[in-house]
């Protein structure tokens, strides 16, 4: 991914990314990204992008494993995360989600992962201490809520599902106020000519739907080369 394409990345919003991949492949069926209603930390802040950093954690049970085995785990979690290729977005699946009660993601941990380089946070559980979140570093989530349980990491590097959204460590993630999604590798050569076609093609509509004096014959007029400018 050249500095062009992070550059408009983080220019447009996902909904733009996720019909861009469907230009970039020429059909539609595009279905890698997440299912539901998630929350942001920043809605009004750039989208955020980057390699995932996976992890899973849980929180409603105390940890069963010995603490040396829970601090080894959580420092190895934090060189995952500290390492790796950038820009990095921290992708982390509670285990306990539907239920998720530990805010993981909190200005401590959101500031130390910061601090790492990261772009931001994408997890199906809990963020807190909103307001005192620190700029620059969206966090997409599950739920809100005060308390971090018994909050401890099980896995580093692994597979991860976040709101039906399958996410390798690795995978290429784009992400905002609307969910995320995973872009094919296959399509990054192609991505870039992809958005700045579908804005251009989307602009043969809205330019003149917001002109005044628009009605039913401008609209059809503007459909009609919006149709020609997709095929």
């Amino acid at each position: 991914m050249d500095q062009s394409l992070l550059d408009l990345l983080k220019q447009v919003d996902t909904p733009t990314v996720c019909n861009a991949i469907e230009v970039a492949q020429g059909k539609r069926g595009f279905d890698a990204f997440t299912r539901g209603t998630m929350l942001c930390s920043a809605p009004d802040e750039p989208a955020m992008v980057g390699y995932a950093r996976t992890a899973r954690i849980a929180a409603v049970a105390p940890p069963s494993e010995p603490p040396e085995v829970i601090k080894a785990r959580r420092m190895c979690y934090y060189r995952h995360m500290a390492e790796g290729s950038r820009p990095g977005i921290a992708v982390v699946e509670d285990l306990d989600f539907p239920h998720a009660i530990g805010a993981y993601w909190g200005e401590i941990n959101t500031t130390v992962h910061k601090g790492f380089g990261l772009s931001g946070a994408l997890t199906n559980g809990v963020m807190r201490d909103l307001g005192d979140l620190p700029e620059g570093f969206p966090v997409v989530a599950g739920s809100i809520g005060p308390s971090h349980g018994f909050v401890h990491v099980r896995e580093v590097g692994t597979q991860v599902t976040i709101f039906g959204l399958v996410i390798s460590d690795g995978d290429l993630v784009h992400a905002d106020r609307h969910g995320a999604l995973v872009i094919p590798p296959e399509v990054i050569p192609l991505l870039e000519g992809a958005i700045r076609k579908l804005l251009d093609t989307e602009r043969l509509v809205l330019d003149p739907a917001r002109e005044e004096g628009f009605d039913f014959e401008a609209f059809e007029a503007a459909w009609a080369a919006f149709e020609a400018a997709r095929t």
